[in-house]
Order: structure tokens, then C-alpha cells, then sequence
């Protein structure tokens, strides 16, 4: 008796569930690891890079993990897009252990050239929390993208909210061991990312990308009909694809340039505005009180972006991708006009930051599901890595002049410039484009 390998949907259909399941479980597990090692390095970053260096160069210091997580995006993503997502999100942990492994050495030998180093590559954990979100798509249904997506987002979560409370246990243990104050908490998210790298290693088999790639090809017949005048040109990915490759193919899918543009415009705005919200709490409450309403407000604000993502994720699947990124947008310059409007009455601020946190959560979900489902597999992960790229570049410029504006113009002219950034995206975003996949199409 014969069989037919040619239609692998019947047969396949159930291993690829499976293989779903087990990497959406896998993928939860890490980012909660990982985003431990992420959070509770940036929770003490700054404070460590004033000891080391003084004040004036401790925001360049943090602003190094931001760049290093978009640089890592690039090298990261050619080694996915040859070998899978298993190898790239290893090396990824990887670079960000020897970084806090640096930050360590930085600690203890006041060394500021070491200091910065150790924190570019710090972020290397940051660009592997990233890119798990793609990991999640891959074998996803199309109509359950945006809802997969948004759980690995929102697993972030819960390292987000851990970190601040192991930070303080992991200063108290490794001074008793003799390293220096403020090392210790870097030195356990080094082993944080060792640990992430570890499972990810040994389990996540079979690869999820190379999965999908096999199943795209063997559903591919010999020949093709003309695909409809309502799609555009039929793109194809280069071999051996790269940033010039992945950028080649952005330019022609018009929903790739939409899902970039919401990431990278969204990461924007939300970085812009709430880089100087502590300086305006500082300007109206004394020492003793800004602290806590910072963390406070800002707790406020990560909860916008994470804890309702689910959700989000939910609507974007619901509604449709560029619905939601337009009421992220919404949302975002809602955001700008009650921040920017609250004065010193900080309740209203809060409200401001809340929604600031929702307009980016919906602007990257939404974003990040139509990018990836509009483009080929096989470039899918250097168009995933130029994202990543744009959106860390643009998240560390908005951090960088958003100073000077707050220092010469004050933070409603900050949110108000905030906003006019974030227009844009709204005419692009009702540009009518074709949201199927290209490997789907025909």
C-alpha cells in the first residue's frame, strides 16, 4: 500500500500542534528566565555605572545595552536564518552572559572602558527576549498568530515584576563572596542567561523555523498559477539572505513596511515620553518622595505594556492587524495629550503613562504578527533582525533627545513632539495592503 508524501497536511497536522505546544511552553518558561536577567540588570545598571564612572555617563552606560540589542539583532538573525532559531537564541544568552560576566570584572577593577563593553553585550539578552516572540509564529495557525505572540510578550511580565526582588537578594549574597556592590546582581543574570541558553539547547528540537520551512516547501506544488492582481509583485527570498537582502524584500511587501514602521514608531514614542517622566515627578516632589512615586508610575506603565497583551494579541487576531495598530496609535497620542497636559498632578500622569504602555503593546504585537506573516520563511528571520535593528535604534535616539528637548522646552513640548512622530503611522497604516502570507499565497 502506497503512500502519499506529497500531501504532508494530514499527516503532518498533528506533529506540528504538538510541536507548537511544547515550543510555546518552552518559549514561556525562557522568557521568564531570561527577562529575570534582563530586568534586574537594568534595575541596577544605572546606579552601578555612577559608582564606576559618575552621573553624566551613566545614561550613555545604560543606553549601551540598548545599542548592543540592536546590533546583536543582525549577526543573531543570519545565524537563524542558516541554522534555525535554537542556535541564534543560545548565542544570543549566550553574548549577554559574558556581558554581565564583564559588568562584573567592570565592578571590580573600576575599569569604565570594560564597564561599557560588558554592558553592549549585556544586551544580548535583550535581543534574545525579542526574537522569541518570532520563534512563537513560526508554526503558528494564522488565525491564532497574534493571540501566540502576545503570550511569549506577556511572559516577559513576570521577570519584569521578579527582577526588582532578587536584584536586592543577589547584592546581599555575592557581597558576602567579595564582589563588589552592585556586581552581584549582574553576575546573576549572567547565570540567568546561562540557564535560558541551557534549555533552549537541549530542547527546543525540532527547530520551529527549519520545521516550517520544510512544510512550506513540501506544500509547494511543481507550478503555480498567477497570483491575483489585488497582490502585489511576488517577492522571494535570496539565498543566503542578509540585512541588504531583508531590506530588498521590505521594499516590495507594503505590510512588512507596515509592520516595521508600527514597531519602530510605537517603540519611539513610548521610550521618548517615558525616559523623562521621572524627571518630571523629580521637578514637583521632594527627594524623599520621588523614588517611590517613580516606581510607582512606572510599575504602572510596564503593566500597560505587558499585562493586558494577551489581549491585544486576542484583538489582533480578532479585528485584524492594522485595526489594532491604528488603536495603538490611538492610544499612544492619547497617551501624549494626557501626560503632556497633567502638569504636576501626578494620578494624571499615571493615567498618561497606563495608556502610553497600551498604545505600545498594541503598535509591536499587531506590528510584529503582520511582519511576519508577510514575508517569505526563508528571509523571515534578517527582515525580523532589520526590525529589531530599527526599532533599538530608534528607541536609543528617543532616549538621547528626548533630554535635550525636556531640558530647553520642557516635557509637554516632549510628548507634544511625541505625538506629531507618531502621525505618520496613522496614514500609512490606512493604506489598504494585502495581509496574506507570501509562502500562502496562490
Amino acid at each position: 500500500m502506497a503512500t502519499d508524501l506529497t500531501a504532508p497536511r494530514t499527516v503532518a497536522s498533528p506533529d506540528v500542534t504538538s510541536i507548537q505546544r511544547r515550543t510555546l511552553r518552552l518559549l514561556f518558561a525562557t522568557q521568564i528566565i531570561g527577562g529575570v536577567g534582563v530586568t534586574i540588570g537594568i534595575a541596577v545598571g544605572a546606579l552601578l555605572a555612577t559608582r564606576i564612572a559618575g552621573t553624566a555617563v551613566a545614561g550613555v552606560a545604560q543606553s549601551a545595552g540598548v545599542v548592543g540589542a540592536a546590533l546583536l539583532a543582525v549577526p543573531v538573525t543570519r545565524i537563524m536564518a542558516r541554522h534555525g532559531r535554537r542556535p541564534g537564541l543560545v548565542v544570543a544568552y549566550a553574548v549577554g552572559a559574558v556581558g554581565g560576566v564583564l559588568v562584573v570584572l567592570a565592578a571590580a577593577t573600576r575599569w569604565v572602558p570594560l564597564l561599557f563593553l560588558g554592558m553592549l553585550l549585556f544586551g544580548g539578552g535583550t535581543a534574545a527576549n525579542l526574537q522569541a516572540r518570532y520563534t512563537a509564529v513560526d508554526l503558528a495557525e494564522p488565525a491564532r498568530r497574534g493571540r501566540q505572540l502576545s503570550l511569549i510578550v506577556w511572559a516577559t511580565t513576570i521577570g519584569a515584576v521578579a527582577a526588582p526582588n532578587f536584584a536586592a537578594l543577589a547584592d546581599r549574597v555575592t557581597t558576602g563572596w567579595g564582589l563588589p556592590p552592585l556586581a552581584g546582581p549582574f553576575a546573576f543574570s549572567a547565570v540567568a542567561f546561562v540557564l535560558a541558553a541551557a534549555v533552549l539547547l537541549g530542547l527546543l528540537r525540532p527547530d520551529p523555523l527549519l520545521t516550517a520551512r520544510r512544510l512550506a516547501a513540501a506544500a509547494t506544488p511543481p507550478t503555480r498559477a498567477a497570483p491575483p492582481t489585488t497582490v502585489p509583485v511576488k517577492v522571494r527570498a535570496p539565498r543566503g539572505a542578509g540585512m541588504r537582502a531583508a531590506w530588498s524584500v521590505v521594499r516590495g511587501q507594503p505590510a512588512a513596511r507596515l509592520g516595521i514602521a508600527a514597531v519602530a514608531v510605537g517603540h519611539l514614542v513610548m521610550v521618548a515620553v517615558m525616559a523623562m517622566t521621572p524627571v518630571r515627578l523629580g521637578e514637583s516632589h521632594a527627594d524623599a518622595d520621588v523614588l517611590r512615586l517613580v516606581g510607582i508610575v512606572l510599575s504602572l506603565h510596564i503593566a500597560g505594556m505587558y499585562a493586558f497583551s494577551p489581549v491585544v494579541g486576542w484583538l489582533t487576531d480578532r479585528l485584524g492587524r492594522r485595526a489594532v495598530i491604528l488603536g495603538g496609535v490611538g492610544l499612544l497620542l492619547a497617551a501624549c495629550a494626557v501626560a503632556g497636559t497633567a502638569g504636576h498632578h501626578t494620578p494624571r500622569l499615571s493615567v498618561g503613562l497606563v495608556l502610553l504602555g497600551l498604545g505600545w503593546s498594541g503598535t509591536m504585537v499587531a506590528g510584529s504578527t503582520l511582519l511576519s506573516e508577510s514575508v517569505p520563511a526563508d528571509v523571515r528571520p534578517s527582515v525580523q533582525g532589520l526590525s529589531d535593528l530599527i526599532m533599538g535604534l530608534a528607541g536609543a535616539a528617543a532616549a538621547v533627545v528626548s533630554g535635550f528637548v525636556m531640558q530647553f522646552a520642557g516635557y509637554p513640548v516632549l510628548t507634544l513632539l511625541a505625538a506629531v512622530a507618531a502621525v505618520p503611522l496613522v496614514a500609512l497604516a490606512l493604506r489598504p495592503v494585502p495581509t496574506r502570507a507570501p509562502d500562502e499565497e496562490g
